[in-house]
């Protein structure tokens, strides 16, 4: 198994998979559907503490990813992305133009967008309404903000926001979702462990509920790279080893993914209808 097919920490993906919604059928709920994602989706500069993608984001949702982790500081007026202190270059409004643009380009897929207050000291209180009027303002009304999870064919061409705010409601709340996030790592085995048990729960538990599972994490004697390296590997073995057997992963969320994970957790969906080698586009 080429571990390439798993991890990859160059600039461009070795494959594309921009439609694999497509031929989905639209009654699905999102929580049916089995989604790549990335941790931290815009982390691409720091130290390797810091960094965990190399992709950019046009790459990222070319490849197939449809889960968007976007850690945002507003600092006068603006939504700056951060990584822990690190600023990354860029900003929620290119973030929010970037998938709009592809969308426009793909309607037939959606983009599931976890948006979050980086860090702060104090929670900025400003931060939820002026996040609310930005999306009401540019989100070109293609922003699925309500507390319920949509089927396929309601959120087509959309980003669907999942918000952990406080006080404001503007979209899927992220309390209300099942998250097996064991970022903190003591040992490539024992997170393996809690990844494995969150991704069997996801295809056993009840379909009405919403699970993230983050193959993701950080520690003393590692950095994201370095366990992607290993976790990915492993993710990508067992997701394979279940092909043909109808399961249903949920969001699985990783960094440095390769290709072929991504490929693979697509391609998961055969059982619901879609046989993504008719839009795989090498």
């Amino acid at each position: 198994m080429d571990q390439t097919e798993a991890f990859d920490n160059t600039h461009k993906p070795a494959a594309s998979l921009p439609d694999w919604m497509s031929d989905l059928p639209d009654h699905l709920p999102i929580s049916r559907i089995s989604i790549p994602g990335t941790h931290d989706t815009m982390s691409l500069f720091g130290d390797s503490s810091i960094r965990c993608q190399s992709w950019p984001l046009e790459a990222q949702l070319a490849a197939g990813v449809r889960f968007l982790d976007i850690r945002c500081k507003l600092e006068d007026g603006h939504f700056l992305i951060y990584h822990v202190n690190t600023y990354q270059e860029t900003d929620f409004s290119r973030v929010l133009k970037g998938t709009l643009r592809f969308l426009k380009k793909h309607p037939r897929e959606t983009v599931l967008m976890r948006v979050k207050e980086e860090l702060p000291v104090l929670p900025d209180e400003d931060f939820g309404p002026r996040l609310r009027r930005y999306l009401d303002e540019e989100g070109q009304g293609q922003i699925w903000a309500k507390e319920a999870i949509p089927t396929l064919g309601e959120v087509r061409g959309k980003i669907i926001i999942l918000e952990e705010l406080e006080d404001e409601v503007l979209g899927v709340p992220y309390e209300a979702l099942s998250v097996g996030d064991a970022w903190h790592v003591l040992s490539t085995d024992s997170k393996w462990d809690r990844v494995l048990e969150h991704l069997n729960a996801a295809n056993t538990a009840s379909h009405a509920t919403l699970h993230l599972t983050f193959c993701s994490g950080n520690g003393l004697f590692t950095n994201p790279e370095e366990l992607a390296k290993d976790i990915n590997q492993r993710c990508y073995k067992h997701l394979s080893s279940q092909a043909g057997k109808g399961m249903q992963w949920g969001v699985v969320i990783m960094d440095f993914p390769g290709a072929g994970l991504v490929r693979t957790i697509a391609e998961s969906n055969v059982e619901t209808g879609i046989d993504v080698s008719t839009v795989l586009n090498l």
